[in-house]
């Protein structure tokens, strides 16, 4: 069966700092005539970062599309600095997020994070071993971070209780339970 759909018509409609927004007019396999609207965004990462006395960092933050504040592992997005290299654009925002580097980082998993509108393409990593940085890069302007650690009982709590929503720190913290079922 045929399911891919053969763009008639491409028309970018917005051009931003973060994304792209791309309206498509596309034929479906069955010959209908249906719109698209794309949203175009840089490949990211996120980290699941463990102490070493095995509790997850989490970020608070404001997010501006949910109007509140969130608590999410440390995360961003590829940009020039990291020609594209997740593993460097890893390294980057653990150092800029959190001031440390890791002695291990481990490729987890790789996906599209909205798939039903955005090209986003993250992938998650699990780092080991902190240690201070040496050298701190700088921290992007336009961030307020403020980081607290939790063990896995109290991650999976703050998930019940709706204090974690976002999907990536919820997919790293289940990752992180099922890696304990197996040790």
């Amino acid at each position: 069966m045929d399911f891919a759909e053969k763009p008639i018509e491409s028309k970018y409609v917005f051009h931003g700092h973060l994304i792209d927004v791309e309206v498509q007019q596309v034929k479906t396999p069955q010959g209908n005539i249906a719109q698209r609207e794309i949203v175009h965004h840089a490949p990211a990462i996120a980290i699941l970062a463990l102490t070493k006395d095995n509790q997850m960092i989490l970020e608070k933050q404001w997010r501006a599309p949910v109007a509140k504040t969130t608590l999410e592992i440390p995360a961003g997005k590829l940009d020039g600095r990291d020609a594209d290299s997740a593993v460097h654009a890893a390294k980057r925002e653990l150092n800029e997020e959190t001031r440390y580097q890791a002695t291990e980082l481990k490729k987890l998993s790789s996906f599209y994070t909205s798939v039903g509108c955005m090209d986003e393409y993250m992938t998650l990593y699990l780092a080991t071993g902190l240690e201070p940085v040496d050298h701190q890069l700088p921290q992007d302007q336009d961030e307020q971070l403020v980081l607290q650690t939790v063990t896995l009982d109290q991650a999976l709590k703050m998930i019940d209780e709706g204090k974690i929503e976002d999907a990536k720190t919820i997919m790293a913290i289940y990752y992180w339970r099922g890696m304990k079922n197996h040790v």
